[in-house]
């Protein structure tokens, strides 16, 4: 029988390996970035165009490579970082897998540049699908700069499975804070369709956090600093009160490295248990510094994902470092809960003994049960009285106050009735023939009858409905209605969150939003659409954010739909709200006065109904 297995030939191997290592362009940025980082830069320039589709160039002021390294680092498994297998529990640099450059060859068209220190000339670099096709002698300065273009170019497959350019650069942006944030002491600049996105000067860890995610962040950190045996921590954790819809603003980093931990992520959470609302995530940007040798790397060619020697004591730590900050600098609530200090007895009067006694006065003349006479007869009222009766027996007091006081309940009145046939016409059917359509079930549910039997709505999700149809119905046909504000609204967002509001400023107007100035990360409103409070705005708008960020655009991708459908989702009734008998009626026949009543703005179901019949085979 034939052989069957053979060696693939290396352009293949190194497709199948950037499978793994590059999944898209944020990929790439990530693997150049990190090399720049292990070069000793302490300049780093990111330049992009097309959200990575057509250029990534990264330019660093590095040591270098000589002519033989340069040719050498686009072949597999060809590193600098490392000797011997040992050297991966002892790792103090970011990439040591020799996996990247021969990856990102392998399917897209590389120039590199590069010239160490000493030499006069630099050397050039062309392939194009891991064949060489130019190595020349040329001026550059010191450093090296490494353009990837066209990516993807042969695996047409995998760069159809690409997602819009805003997607992608989203993914750019989210790795370039990840390096940035963990090397505070590097300039980083970075520029998109020859636009400047970010320009960072070197700073301390906190000034660098600023600079990424805004001038407000500053009052919203709260400082992380533990140091034992085990691990050492440092960084940030934001404040209870800016807690986000999303976990945007979440950063671990070990030993320089940005990792990803739902394990530590939960130790978070748990200190913030009690100090945020359900569904917002607490940002945090917190470095860990642990004994290289007490973890392994080598998990995934991401190298994201860390293998700890002993995670329940890091958990423990994280912990108790988070809580002790958040209480030193009085964010966790104290068992006083701020107590009126005017109301604490001085320490100068603890020992001074009073010098008068107070002085009561008593009416002894006053009697509650005293006959009450009416002067005038100006009202046709009857005054009601209690009649005097001998008070020699304290039991004497109640004889009568039971059939009075029954009395009483049936007509919430002062007038007492005559008799008991009076009490009966409270009960006549004729009064109290009236029927409710409507009943809340839970504070969740609205039972209607119908005549083949009942009808369950989603409270939520029917208002949902509504709105979101009121909605569009704004923003495509008719213009909206706007209320001004007494106070213009000031709100701040990141570099990251401010273009996509910028983005959507039409459509955002279109639905009654007034906009005075937007600039240096800041947003002043002047108007809200009608019916929407002052309090609620700054919650919708992050959770319009958080829906275009996780939104997946296709060909047909609608920012008015998407709008239209976050406003709706933040400013519909809550599960657990009460509706009076008017506001239930009133939303059952708004929800079927809609073109889709049947199902939500997410394709959920808004109602059900159960026919007499299904009620009676409950019951068989």
């Amino acid at each position: 029988m034939a052989d069957i297995i053979q060696l693939l030939p290396d352009h293949v191997a190194n497709q199948i390996a950037a499978g793994e290592v590059v999944q898209r362009p944020a990929s790439v940025v990530k693997e150049l970035l990190e090399n720049a980082i292990d070069a000793e830069s302490t300049e780093i320039k990111l330049i992009i165009k097309d959200s990575g589709k057509t250029l990534i160039q990264v330019i660093d002021n590095g040591k270098g490579m000589s002519v033989t390294d340069a040719r050498l680092s686009f072949e597999r498994h060809a590193t600098s970082k490392i000797r011997a297998a040992e050297d991966l529990f002892n790792l103090h640099t970011k990439g040591f897998r020799g996996e990247a450059l021969a990856s990102i060859a392998a399917i897209a068209h590389v120039e590199l540049k590069t010239k160490q220190e000493q030499d006069e000339l630099g050397t050039q670099i062309e392939i194009e699908g891991s064949d060489l096709k130019a190595q020349n002698v040329v001026v550059t300065p010191k450093g090296t700069s490494l353009a990837v273009k066209h990516l993807f170019f042969n695996i047409p497959a995998r760069r159809n499975f690409l997602k819009s350019n805003a997607v992608e650069l989203r993914h750019i942006i989210d790795e370039f804070h990840r390096v940035a944030l963990a090397h505070p002491s590097i300039v980083f600049a970075m520029y998109h369709n020859g636009s400047e996105i970010f320009n960072l000067p070197s700073s301390n860890y906190r000034q660098r956090v600023v600079n990424i995610f805004g001038g407000k962040t500053n009052e919203k950190l709260v400082p992380v600093e533990e140091t034992t045996e085990v691990l050492k921590i440092s960084g940030f954790v934001g404040k209870p009160e800016f807690a986000k819809k999303t976990k945007n603003e979440q950063f671990f980093f070990v030993n320089n490295r940005f990792i990803k931990s739902p394990y530590l992520n939960h130790a978070i959470n748990s200190a913030f248990e009690g100090l945020v609302k359900d569904g917002a995530h607490p940002s945090y940007f917190l470095n860990l510094t642990v004994d290289p040798k007490t973890i392994d790397i080598n998990i995934h060619p991401t190298k994201t994902e860390i293998k700890f020697d002993d995670e329940h004591t890091l958990y423990a730590i994280l912990r108790s470092a988070v809580k002790h900050s958040l209480g030193q600098f009085n964010i966790a609530p104290v068992l006083d809960f701020d107590s009126d200090p005017n109301l604490n007895t001085p320490y100068d009067y603890k020992d001074k003994s009073v010098a008068t006694p107070p002085t009561i006065e008593v009416d002894r003349d006053f009697n509650p049960f005293k006959e009450k006479v009416s002067h005038g007869g100006g009202s046709s009222k009857p005054v009601v009285a209690f009649k005097k009766q001998n008070t020699s027996s304290w039991d004497s007091l109640y004889v009568g106050l039971e059939s009075k006081s029954t009395q009483q309940d049936h007509n919430f009145s002062e007038v007492e009735f005559e008799s008991d046939s009076k009490n009966e016409t409270l009960f006549d059917d004729s009064q109290t023939e009236t029927t409710q359509a409507t009943y809340q079930l839970h504070n969740k549910y609205i039972v209607s009858t119908i005549k083949s039997g009942m009808l369950l709505i989603d409270q939520h999700r029917a208002h949902q409905r509504v709105l979101y149809e009121n909605l569009l119905k704004n923003m495509t046909v008719k213009e909206a209605v706007s209320q001004q504000l007494l106070f213009p609204l000031q709100l701040h967002f990141s570099s990251t969150e401010l273009p996509i509001l910028i983005q959507l400023k039409e459509d955002l107007e279109s639905t009654g939003f007034v906009f005075s100035s937007v600039k240096d990360h800041t947003i002043e409103i002047t108007g809200v659409p009608l019916g929407v409070p002052e309090s609620e705005v700054s919650i919708i708008l992050e959770q319009l954010i958080s829906d275009v960020e996780q939104e997946v655009p296709d060909s047909n991708f609608s920012a008015t739909d998407l709008l239209a459908k976050s406003m709706a989702k933040s400013l519909a009734i809550k599960t657990g709200q009460s509706l009076n008998k008017q506001e239930q009626e009133h939303l059952v026949n708004s929800l079927f006065a809609c073109k889709e009543p049947t199902v939500s703005p997410t394709n959920k179901t808004t109602f059900i109904t159960m026919s007499v019949d299904d009620i009676d085979k409950k019951f068989m």
